[in-house]
């Protein structure tokens, strides 16, 4: 890396981007964390120029024996999938998410529309979806004619309101999604309840829900299908990569098929038939082997990425409490019968015309935050479909004022020492 003069100007007026030299790294009372002494942040900058590299929002990285299990798949013959290593993932994903038949896909996005396929959806029926999600949730039932009814969502959690959910149910509603954001769970049970009354499908859209749980039941087991996410920002990764967690076993056999091309090609690698035909719709949703064998490296080794993941999302939580108590800034709720999957941590500002500001000031400091989802009801897709401005009060307020900060299995301590140093000096 260059040494600019301008970086070591910085260092002498304040801006200091490197860790205070105390014993704690909890931001204090009163102002904010003050600069370290200048001769200390002098000689630490002369000495180790990269301590002031960019951090940035999202770092993958290899966790354990990706590359080998990679090296592997390649050695066995069979690259195109659905071969050794998209069994291993699926049985261990299939433990994870409580027992429900997994079938691994090639991302949560085509997870979500096998699911739309698997209800046989089209024009007049209608999907439950929160307005604050992303926008697969919505585009792969309105991909089919259905129509993405939109709700808002809770000011605590950000996940769908279920006091308002029964109240958005007509007599074409054919099913509730559910995406537990940032891996805290939806209010399950109420929302069970009222898809149960109304005769609609329950559906979660787990992408951020992976080792998250409800009551202490995995989230990804209370749908009748949910859909998983493996890419690059998620917890357990391979790049671009889902599951389709299929819960009703009634589902299992039709979703092969669509998975498949719309053919009875997995009957035939069993040895249940003689030959392969196409039998449905479907499409081509089948992971690669050499991504499955990444994927397997990841999940062998979730134990040491949860835990470090885990240790860094509790640092957040009490390091910037009384930084943000003194702004008014809110910090994720995590009501007591949900465990988080810890696997994004955002800030909601006190008002919007802060945002900005305070992205400029991380970026400023070296650290590149990131805000989130966009209302969809007020998209120019979602007012086609029927949203308006001002039908999800909360979505759209909050979404006007929400920062994610970095959090990845990599993210050192001394990195994450300058991301809450920046933080409180805002």
């Amino acid at each position: 890396m260059t040494w600019h003069p301008s970086a070591f100007a910085r260092r002498m007026t304040g801006t200091w981007y490197g860790p205070a030299p105390s014993t704690s790294r909890r931001c204090p009372d009163g102002v904010g964390v003050r600069m370290a002494s200048s001769v200390r942040a002098i000689v630490l900058a002369v000495a180790d120029p990269l301590r002031s590299a960019p951090i940035p929002f999202n770092r993958p990285s290899v966790a354990s024996n990706e590359l080998a299990f990679v090296h592997d798949a390649i050695g066995r013959g069979h690259i195109s999938g659905n071969g050794y290593y998209t069994a291993r993932c699926e049985a261990v994903l299939a433990q994870l998410v409580g027992g429900g038949t997994v079938a691994l896909t090639t991302s949560c996005t085509h997870a979500l529309e096998m699911a739309a396929l698997l209800l046989d959806l089209g024009p007049g029926d209608e999907v439950i979806v929160p307005s604050f999600t992303f926008v697969s949730t919505a585009n792969a039932f309105a991909l089919r004619g259905a129509r993405p009814v939109f709700v808002d969502v809770r000011a605590d959690t950000l996940n769908l309101d279920e006091r308002l959910v029964e109240g958005a149910v007509t007599a074409r509603t054919r099913a509730i999604v559910v995406m537990h954001y940032g891996g805290v769970a939806c209010e399950m049970e109420a929302i069970a309840a009222i898809a149960s009354r109304a005769g609609a499908v329950l559906l979660e859209d787990n992408a951020h829900g992976l080792f998250g749980a409800y009551r202490g039941r995995p989230l990804g087991s209370f749908g009748a299908a949910a859909a998983l996410s493996f890419h690059e920002s998620k917890n357990i990764t391979c790049g671009e990569g889902g599951a389709l967690v299929l819960n009703d076993a009634s589902f299992v056999e039709r979703a092969l098929v669509l998975r498949d091309k719309g053919t009875n090609r997995t009957q035939f690698l069993r040895g249940e038939v003689d030959r392969y035909q196409w039998l449905d719709l479907g499409s081509s949703y089948v992971m690669s082997e050499m991504l499955a064998g990444f994927l397997y490296g990841q999940l062998d080794a979730r134990a040491a990425i949860q835990q470090r993941r885990a240790e860094m999302w509790r640092r957040y939580q009490t390091e910037l409490a009384g930084w943000a108590a003194r702004r008014g800034v809110a910090l994720p709720a995590v009501p007591p019968e949900c465990e988080p999957s810890y696997h994004l941590f955002h800030l909601v500002l006190p008002s919007p015309d802060e945002r900005p500001r305070f992205l400029a000031h991380l970026e400023a400091a070296g650290v590149q935050a990131a805000f989130h989802y966009q209302p969809l009801h007020v998209s120019p897709m979602g007012q086609r479909l029927g949203g308006r401005a001002g039908q999800c009060p909360v979505t759209e307020s909050a979404s006007a004022r929400l920062v994610r900060l970095p959090l990845f299995h990599k993210l050192t301590p001394e990195e994450q020492d300058r991301i809450v140093e920046a933080v409180c000096r805002f």
